[in-house]
C-alpha cells in the first residue's frame, strides 16, 4: 500500500470527529473515543462516569474503503455551513461531513481515482501512456435540451443542487 496521502482533512461522521486520509489506492479515517456528552458526564461527576463507562466509545477506531470498491460519489447539502460527500462502495455507504468549500475537491479526488486518472506512485505517468484521441462531447441544440441534460445530472446526483441551480442560470442567461 501506498503510504502518501494524497489529502486529509477533517469530518464528521456518525456523530463523531474523525479524520480523513484519501491515499491512491483506499481511503482511510480514525474517528475520536470520547463525545462531549461522555467529556460532559465525567465532569459533572468528578471523573466516576469515565472509570464505569471507559474512555473509548463503541465508535472510536478506524475503518478503511479501498479504492477499487467504490462505485460513486455524490454530494449533498447538509445545512447551511456543511455538505456531505457520500462514498458508496460494495457493501459500505459512508457519509464524510465537510465544509461546503471543501466538498468539491474531496468529490474530484475521490472521482478521479475511481476513474484512474490519478495513476498511482508505481504506474508510468499519463503522459507516457498512449493515448486515444477523445472525440469532442456532443453538444446540446438547444438551450431546452441542455437544460433537459441538467436536469438528468441533478436527478442521477451528479451535480448538485448548486451546480444545477448555477448552470440553469447560465443556460438561462444565454436565451
Amino acid at each position: 500500500m501506498s503510504s502518501s496521502a494524497l489529502m486529509t482533512f477533517k469530518s464528521h461522521i456518525e456523530g463523531k470527529n474523525a479524520d480523513v486520509a484519501i491515499y491512491h489506492d483506499r481511503v482511510e479515517w480514525t474517528r475520536g473515543g470520547m463525545s462531549a456528552k461522555k467529556l460532559t458526564a465525567g465532569l459533572l461527576t468528578g471523573g466516576a462516569s469515565l472509570l464505569a463507562t471507559g474512555v473509548r466509545s463503541s465508535k472510536a477506531g478506524s475503518e478503511m474503503i479501498p479504492v477499487k470498491s467504490i462505485s460513486s460519489v455524490v454530494t449533498k447539502r447538509d445545512g447551511l455551513l456543511y455538505t456531505k460527500v457520500v462514498v458508496v462502495a460494495s457493501g459500505n455507504t459512508i457519509d464524510f461531513r465537510v465544509p461546503h468549500d471543501s466538498a468539491p475537491g474531496i468529490k474530484a479526488l475521490l472521482t478521479d481515482l475511481v476513474l484512474g486518472k490519478i495513476p498511482a506512485p508505481n504506474q508510468a505517468p499519463p503522459a507516457a501512456r498512449p493515448v486515444q484521441a477523445a472525440a469532442p462531447a456532443p453538444q446540446a441544440s438547444t438551450p431546452v435540451e441542455q437544460l433537459r441534460q441538467l436536469a438528468e445530472l441533478l436527478d442521477a446526483g451528479i451535480l448538485s443542487e448548486e451546480e444545477f441551480t448555477a448552470k440553469k442560470a447560465e443556460i438561462l442567461a444565454r436565451m
